[in-house]
């Protein structure tokens, strides 16, 4: 089997895409972004620990391996594009990229990976090595929604796909028809801590991840673990509704043992048919 290249994001799926990877017979090479994911998690795969304006050293690595099919996987921390230092290739890279560095972070990653294409190679997403990651719509633990939780998950769902579409987040919290906070930059856990202050009395309220409008769904999907989990309980949320076929669960069971533990539904939805399902 062809080789297969993997840019690695921080936290543990890239490890996981790895292991099936090579579980299926594939020969798997990291590109390990410092500051991003730990070079010593990857001690036991050949890699290469880069900072990420050295670009154009990573390029020549996986070409000269063979490698035609990437992955990109992981957490990330979008930086300052003065701040990279870019090597000769990534000089280069940036100038195709051109004005899409200065839009979201799906209109840049569409950019990213048009030109990695054009480079020659093809982009894989997660999910067609972990086969497994994607829920299916459904109840996911042993807690259901209550019917006042519905409310507050067709709001969710309205504000996240209008943050969706002009390309700011994927994400939002919303208590009694109230939005509490939305996701930019900060991420999911810091939007969950500083809707911890901002609770009402009475039912929790409800964090809603979605795919964004449009979005290249072979990376930057929406991504849900146990960690996810403990800020929606400290933040005295009464559940999670995802979009099904479009987060990735970092750890199917542990994520659903959590939520079951902190008494937290947890909901795979398809948003349309959910839509038209509740309301009235």
């Amino acid at each position: 089997m062809t080789p297969l290249g993997l840019v690695a994001g921080g936290g543990s799926v890239p490890l996981r895409v790895a292991a099936a990877a090579r579980a299926a017979g594939r020969d798997v090479f990291a590109v390990v972004i410092e500051g991003w994911a730990d070079p010593a998690d990857y001690a036991h795969l050949p890699h290469l620990a880069i900072r990420l304006g050295a670009a154009g050293e990573a390029i020549e690595a996986l070409r000269a391996r063979g490698i035609r099919q990437l992955v990109m996987s992981g957490a990330a921390k979008r930086p300052s594009f003065l701040s990279i230092r870019p090597d000769v290739g990534m000089a280069r890279l940036l100038l195709k990229i051109g004005r899409a560095a200065w839009q979201g972070d799906d209109g840049l990653l569409k950019a990213v990976v048009r030109v990695l294409e054009e480079e020659g190679f093809e982009i894989l997403p997660a999910q067609a090595i972990l086969c497994d990651i994607l829920p299916e719509a459904g109840q996911l633990g042993a807690v259901a929604p209550a019917p006042a939780a519905f409310e507050d998950i067709r709001r969710g769902i309205a504000v996240v796909r209008a943050l969706g579409a002009v390309d700011v987040g994927q994400g939002a919290v919303v208590q009694q028809g109230l939005v509490l906070g939305v996701e930019a930059i900060e991420g999911t856990d810091a939007l969950l801590a500083r809707c911890a202050g901002l609770r009402r009395e009475g039912p929790g309220g409800v964090l809603v991840k979605l795919v964004k409008p449009g979005q290249d769904r072979r990376v930057d999907l929406p991504t849900l673990g146990p960690v996810t989990i403990a800020g929606a309980a400290a933040a005295g949320l009464a559940g999670i509704a995802i979009e099904a076929g479009g987060t990735i669960l970092v750890d199917r069971p542990a994520t659903i043992a959590a939520a079951d533990a902190a008494g937290l539904f947890l909901l795979a939805l398809r948003p349309d048919n959910f839509l038209k399902e509740t309301t009235p």
